[in-house]
């Protein structure tokens, strides 16, 4: 990975800036403060955003609303453009984050974006989770974060050493078979407890079936008996039933003779009605005998009629003749009224248009009063006239009706004498049918007794058929309650082989459960007594190959920056010890100088273990240093121009204020700081 541009937009004490990175070595140099750490923390965003516990404040220029970040870098074949924002608000967020390789450019969510990145560095993808520690350790780490390593105590130090060397998967393997331990052995309790009455339930499987062998001879016999009963439960209803047939047939008897009793009463009744019915026919038949009867009279009578008929249809006439005569003069006199009128308020005459007389108009009325009198006088001699046409109307009226009744009653006499006949016919119907009637009841009669002294014969079976029926009632009973017996012994074979299934398939089940728990046993002991074990020495192995070369290269670093009088190595939870002549010396007694240089010493026997072990990272050749040499004498930062000349990396970044270390880098980028804000020299 060779960095090639950065641009800062209100990041710390930059408003608006650009730096451009060569490769080789490059000093950043500049008085304390004037923006050259701003650039390294610069980078650090660019790639990973924010980390957990960074506020955002303390990246965004105070007082302003927004900033970012874009960094230009090659990696491999790829060009690669990372483009950060944030954005004030209650507090300061990031706000967009973008990445371009070779010229195609998306955007990303900040997690995503990271991921990114982590994936182009070639990280191991464990690292996604953690805070840029691998990067911390590989590329960039402040020098007072390397002192709090030395200094931290030896758990912690070996904690966050794991992290940087990526074995702290093995304390989590141990952890996490720990876990998995306690789960088997908590699957084993249940599973033992679930397997605890597979004995007992292999020999309740034995019993049981000797149980189900017997019940099963039982049923045999059972059923044998249940057999017998119902054979004779069915000669019982047989020779009940046969019984039944006869008195079926007494009863189809009995209902028989009550039959003939209601038909022979009938007939007696039919008998005795026409008897009465005969009785009375005689009696018309004599009196229609007696009644003298002239046919010729209804002749007369029709003509009487016709003829008073007649004389009604004239006087009708007469009587409508009057009525128009009289309805002629009564128009007439109204006329007369109306002229009479018109004359009053006459003065010319409409035909002539000469003036009317009084005279003429009094002449004229005086004639019209003369015909209107006349008028009334025949009105009243036609009224007269018809008042007497209206009397004879009634009277004619009056006559026809008394003819029509008496020609009715005539003819009423003529059917009734004419009906001697058909009665005298129906008396002789009615003798034959009461002989034919008085010959089948004594026919009925005869039959009767015989259906009697059949009857009692049968009535011997009544007493047999109550026999039989209780007999079929005990057999009924028995053949129930040996049913009862089989279907319940069924019922309990049933009940039985089902128990003795569901005890076979949970004896298969808890087999099965105890095979599970012989392996969860053998898993069990493989992993207290071999897997944890493994793990263990693989570990202690890994740290002590590890301690060995981080050790040798310590000491090889430190010896180059300080002199031979002191002897530096590591003991094995990674803490440096310096011994001056076989005398152990206390950190804390150290000058400025060396204990700068054993920082340094650590940091860069750190990247060198760290680019050994995960030679396929990116950022092995890229190495930042931030004031590397503080607290150096003279005489140990001539010693550096050898450090640095045996790093042999791509691109080497170094921030200080040490003017000579300008001797010892082939780029020299100059910062300075003016009204809080920074840039680079021109």
């Amino acid at each position: 990975m060779i960095i090639k541009k950065i641009k800062l937009n209100n990041i710390r004490s930059y408003k608006e800036h650009e730096v451009e990175f060569p490769e080789g070595s490059i000093l950043l140099s500049g008085d304390i403060g004037s923006g050259k750490t701003s650039i390294l923390l610069g980078i650090e965003f660019a790639l990973f955003g924010l980390q957990p516990g960074q506020r955002g404040n303390s990246i965004l220029r105070n007082g302003e609303d927004a900033g970012g970040v874009s960094i230009e870098f090659q990696i491999d074949d790829k060009e690669v453009l990372i483009e950060r924002t944030l954005k004030r608000g209650k507090t300061v967020s990031q706000d967009y984050a973008a990445i371009t390789i070779n010229g195609e450019k998306r955007e990303l969510a900040v997690t995503e974006l990271k991921n990114k990145v982590l994936e182009l560095l070639n990280y191991p993808k464990e690292f996604s989770k953690k805070q840029n520690i691998l990067y911390k350790f590989t590329v960039y780490t402040p020098q007072e974060e390397m002192k709090q390593i030395i200094l931290q105590d030896s758990e912690t130090r070996m904690n966050t050493l794991r992290h940087v060397f990526g074995i702290d998967k093995y304390k989590r393997i141990l952890e996490n078979v720990s876990i998995i331990i306690s789960k088997i052995r908590e699957e084993k309790r249940y599973k033992d407890a679930l397997t605890s009455t597979l004995e007992q339930d292999k020999a309740g499987i034995v019993l049981k079936e000797n149980e189900l062998e017997e019940k099963n001879l039982n049923l045999s016999s059972i059923e044998k008996e249940f057999f017998i009963k119902s054979e004779n439960r069915k000669k019982a209803e047989e020779e009940k039933n046969q019984i039944q047939k006869r008195i079926d047939e007494k009863n189809s008897l009995q209902q028989e003779i009550e039959k003939s009793k209601i038909t022979i009463s009938t007939k007696n009744d039919s008998i005795s009605s026409n008897i009465k019915l005969i009785d009375q026919l005689k009696v018309q038949i004599n009196e229609l005998k007696k009644t003298e009867f002239d046919e010729s009279k209804i002749s007369e009578l029709e003509k009487e009629i016709l003829i008073l008929k007649n004389q009604k249809y004239e006087l009708n006439e007469k009587n409508l003749e009057i009525s128009s005569q009289i309805n002629s003069y009564s128009l007439r006199n109204q006329e007369n009224e109306k002229i009479k009128e018109k004359l009053k308020h006459l003065e010319v005459c409409p035909t002539c248009l000469q003036d009317v007389e009084p005279v003429y108009k009094s002449n004229v009325v005086n004639k019209m009063d003369s015909d209107t009198s006349e008028n009334i006088n025949k009105i009243k001699e036609l009224t007269f006239e018809k008042q007497k046409v209206s009397q004879n109307l009634n009277k004619v009226d009056y006559e026809i009706s008394s003819k029509e009744k008496e020609m009715q009653e005539l003819k009423i006499l003529k059917v009734r004498v004419q009906g001697i006949k058909e009665k005298q016919n129906h008396v002789d119907t009615l003798e034959k049918s009461n002989s034919s009637l008085v010959k089948d009841n004594e026919m009925l009669k005869n039959h009767l007794e015989i259906l009697k002294n059949s009857i009692f014969e049968l009535n011997k079976f009544d007493n047999l058929f109550e026999k039989k029926k209780q007999l079929l009632k005990n057999a009924l009973y028995e053949e129930k309650l040996a049913e009862i017996k089989v279907a319940e012994l069924k019922r309990e074979i049933q009940v039985f082989s089902q128990n003795i299934q569901e005890l076979k398939e949970r004896v298969e089940k808890t087999e099965i459960l105890k095979k599970e728990l012989n392996y969860l046993s053998d898993i069990e002991d493989w992993l207290t007594r071999k897997f944890v074990y493994l793990i263990s020495i693989i570990e202690k192995n890994v740290l002590i190959k590890l301690k060995s070369e981080f050790s040798s290269l310590f000491s090889e670093w430190f010896s180059m920056l300080v002199s031979d009088s002191f002897n530096v190595r590591l003991d094995d939870s990674f803490t440096p010890i310096v011994e001056q002549q076989d005398y152990e010396i206390d950190y804390a007694y150290l000058s400025g100088g060396e204990r700068t240089a054993i920082a340094l010493a650590y940091r860069l026997a750190l990247n060198q273990v760290i680019n050994s072990l995960l030679s396929k990272i990116k950022t092995k050749d890229l190495v930042i240093l931030d004031e590397p040499t503080d607290g150096f004498s003279d005489i140990q930062l001539d010693k550096m121009r050898g450090v640095l000349e045996q790093l042999n990396v791509a691109q080497l970044i170094i921030v200080s204020h040490e003017q000579k270390i300008e001797g010892f880098v082939e780029n020299v980028m100059r910062f300075k700081k003016e009204k809080g804000v920074s840039g680079i020299e021109e």
